[in-house]
């Protein structure tokens, strides 16, 4: 019998997402002037007040209140109407020193040996049903933001748009896991005031299913076939969303770890990624784990994926390694034996993470709203100010762990063409 599977994402402008951005640049910046930096930071923001906290091992300087004031400049939050504005926000600072605990754990003489900087499981997933390996769901309702932040940022068609939004959507399967169509979508977006709430909800529906809607068929052609007149849309379902961002609800860094990975399929190990360096294995081992399985996936070992990893503190081997294709294997073997072959084919050490995955660099920013998988990997140059006025270029590649590099020789490795 056909079944239907939601997933939702939300925007930059969502208050834990601003949290996690904030958290991000300073992990990049960090980065930037001193590669070895081991950095836990978390973010707090709320009407017209940043908190930043956390553990940093560090030889550089940052003017962490700048960092932030940018990134919130960047997203949007540029105006006093809003409550929360980059200019005149509180930005408070409790960083202090990494714990030596924990740190005599992670750094060893011998850099290959390196432990990891907690215990834990980490997981990576990849479908066959699009073309990023990404399940559909999740990456309708990625894109359909990324796209209402194109229009809130052009303010030619729609010109009332504020930072803060989310999307759902609802897809319908068939009996053999088939995407056959979209159900439903909901769209709650921050909006200006508007002169009655009646005409503010009818505006706002008919921009969203005459602008974005189309907007988003021409972008991504290949979810068309998805879209007809049965679509049940819920644009902004409460009437009204004029008190949004921080200032409508507090956001915390790492509270949107199913937005950030797979939408609510495959698994989570728990651990968020945002505000954190390449040693912690929640962040880097679950790349790693994307990194597995969409090139398994993408090799033709199977048409969906679960890689999981897990790891005690200090110790650089994993604990394990587990491999689930949820009966879709193309090869004559048991997912227990694919995963002992993916033992041989990938190492699983941190220090081997972050040098194969290039994870030392400052990478992360971008990572930090819209999806940290299904990403489009590129190379880029960054630019970065530090605190006594220097500046400094690094080119960088995104989103490593979504390369399908590896497909040749996991196919040599499985006997497939």
């Amino acid at each position: 019998m056909p079944y239907l599977f939601t997933s939702e994402s939300v925007s930059e402008g969502h208050p834990d997402k601003v949290a996690d951005q904030i958290s991000d640049a300073l992990i990049d910046n960090f980065l930037a002037w001193d590669p070895d930096s081991k950095v836990a930071c978390e973010t707090l923001v709320t009407t017209g007040q940043v908190v930043l906290a956390g553990e940093v091992k560090s030889k550089t300087y940052l003017d962490v209140q700048k960092i932030a004031r940018d990134v919130i400049a960047r997203i949007g939050y540029t105006k006093s109407e809003y409550m929360f504005e980059a200019n005149s926000c509180g930005i408070i600072s409790a960083i202090h020193e990494q714990s030596a605990d924990i740190n005599r754990g992670v750094d060893k003489k011998d850099k290959e040996e390196q432990g990891a900087g907690d215990q834990g499981m980490m997981f990576g997933y990849a479908s066959s049903e699009t073309k990023d390996f990404m399940p559909l769901p999740l990456d309708l309702a990625h894109k359909l933001l990324i796209e209402l932040a194109a229009l809130r940022r052009e303010n030619k068609q729609i010109k009332y748009l504020r930072p803060d939004a989310k999307s759902q959507v609802t897809i319908e399967y068939s009996d053999d896991n088939k995407p056959v169509r979209i159900d439903a979508i909901v769209i709650s977006t921050q909006h200006d005031e508007f002169d009655t709430d009646e005409k503010m909800q009818a505006k706002i529906k008919r921009d969203v299913i005459n602008i974005l809607i189309p907007r988003v068929q021409a972008q991504y052609p290949e979810y068309k076939h998805l879209f007809n007149n049965k679509v049940k849309y819920h644009i902004n379902p409460t009437g009204k969303f004029v008190i949004g961002g921080p200032h409508g609800d507090t956001g915390l860094t790492g509270r949107k770890i199913i937005v950030d990975t797979y939408g609510g399929r495959g698994a989570h190990g728990g651990g968020a990624f945002s505000g954190k360096d390449p040693s912690k294995v929640d962040r880097s081992a679950a790349y790693a784990c994307r990194h597995i399985a969409k090139n398994l996936v993408a090799a033709g070992v199977a048409s969906e994926v679960l890689v999981q990893v897990s790891y005690a503190i200090g110790v650089a081997q994993p604990m394990g390694i587990y491999v689930n294709t949820f009966g879709t294997a193309k090869v004559d073997l048991t997912d227990g034996k694919i995963a002992k072959q993916v033992e041989t084919l990938f190492d699983m050490r941190p220090y081997a993470i972050e040098t194969r995955l290039k994870l030392r660099s400052p990478i992360y920013s971008e990572t930090a709203a819209y999806g940290h998988m299904g990403r489009k990997n590129e190379t880029v140059t960054k630019g970065f100010k530090g605190s006594d006025g220097k500046e400094k270029k690094v080119k960088v590649e995104l989103f490593t762990w979504e390369k399908l590099d590896m497909v040749k020789e996991i196919k040599k490795a499985f006997g497939l063409k």
